[in-house]
């Protein structure tokens, strides 16, 4: 049973702003979060409700719904796009729909290859928490991405960069 390397899970991050006019057009500008980026693991937060009955001894639990994040730590590289837009996030202070963008997760790992990976979108807000670093060392910059509202299910072109929605 072959193992599936964290390689094989590429995320992506629309670099320009959200704005009606992008939405309709359909003109995001997918680069791939990675240079600089030595893990990331997206946390699913279940929202869950417990509940026990009075004829019961025992509890029950649900899962109502997720609240997901991407916390990321990353390394700053001047050539890197995708810094390049945090960064410019992070010095405009973006708030509330200004720090707003969409995500794409490529699942890699299962079938359909480049053209047409299986993936989701997902819109975000991008919340900037540290940047800086130790003297001597490399520039960093730390942020989270959480999730706002429902993903799209659908593939990724790795060619192209566009997501089309199933």
């Amino acid at each position: 049973m072959a193992k599936v390397k964290r390689s094989q899970i590429l995320t992506y991050i629309n670099t320009t702003p959200e704005s009606p006019a992008v939405l309709a057009s359909g003109t995001a500008t997918y680069v791939l979060l990675g240079d600089g980026i030595v893990s990331a693991k997206i946390g699913y937060n279940p929202k869950e409700t417990e509940e026990q009955y009075i004829a019961e001894d025992s509890s029950r639990k649900s899962v109502d719904s997720f609240a997901e994040t991407l916390p990321i730590e990353q390394t700053c590289k001047l050539t890197d796009p995708a810094f390049e837009f945090l960064d410019w996030l992070r010095l405009d202070r973006s708030v509330m729909g200004e720090a707003e963008t969409t995500l794409v997760h490529v699942w890699n790992y299962e079938t359909g290859g480049p053209t047409a990976a299986p993936a989701e979108e997902q819109k975000v807000c991008i919340a900037m928490e540290q940047f800086g670093g130790a003297g001597g060392g490399s520039l960093g910059i730390k942020y989270t991405a959480y999730s706002i509202g429902t993903r799209a299910a659908g593939t990724f072109n790795t060619s192209t960069k566009v997501f089309t929605a199933t």
